[in-house]
């Protein structure tokens, strides 16, 4: 198996997506998102799991179209399931104690855990999108069950916010009272 990179503070490409991640915040979305498809390419579909995930995970948010933001989710959870699966002594396996309080500058693995909530949260946004509330019912299901895997904090209360307001909002389309 090939042997993955350690994310590191000064890692450049994380670097490099924390600046395109400014651009779109910024309200500069069609920078953020030509600088973010320049990456993906350099990256290539074989590049290291986490950068694949977490460049797709803020490339799906650059998208104006519905259906490329949902490709792009698709291709942020893919990233991470494999990477997950794909680790040699699976922490799941071994019942690794709850995730920190949300992604950032840790060990690749537990941000990538910690982004499962999200990226499930934002398919199934992507799906309610596209009117099709019974795969982003799914996915607000895996999205629940992964936000429980996360340590009590503001992180995992904000991720519970969201999915309550998708699920009310879901609820409301289906003529459904919570």
């Amino acid at each position: 198996m090939e042997k993955r990179r350690e994310a590191t503070p000064e890692d450049g490409v994380l670097t490099r997506i924390g600046q395109a991640i400014m651009l779109h915040r910024g309200g500069d979305r069609e920078e953020a998102r030509n600088r973010l498809s320049e990456l993906w390419h350099e990256i290539g579909p074989q590049g290291d799991a986490f950068h694949r995930c977490t460049l797709a995970h803020y490339m799906a948010d650059t998208q104006d179209d519905p259906r490329d933001e949902l490709d792009w989710d698709l291709r942020a959870l893919e990233a991470a399931e494999g990477f997950v699966t794909e680790r040699p002594g699976n922490a799941a396996a071994q019942g690794e104690p709850k995730v920190a309080d949300g992604p950032g500058p840790r060990h690749p693995l537990v941000a990538l855990r910690a982004f499962f909530p999200s990226l499930h949260l934002n398919i199934a946004a992507d799906y309610a999108a596209l009117d099709r509330p019974a795969d982003a019912r799914a996915q607000l299901r895996r999205a629940r069950v992964s936000a429980n895997a996360l340590a009590d904090g503001e992180y995992r209360q904000g991720l519970r916010d969201a999915i309550d307001r998708l699920q009310l909002r879901l609820d409301g389309l289906a003529g459904h009272t919570p």
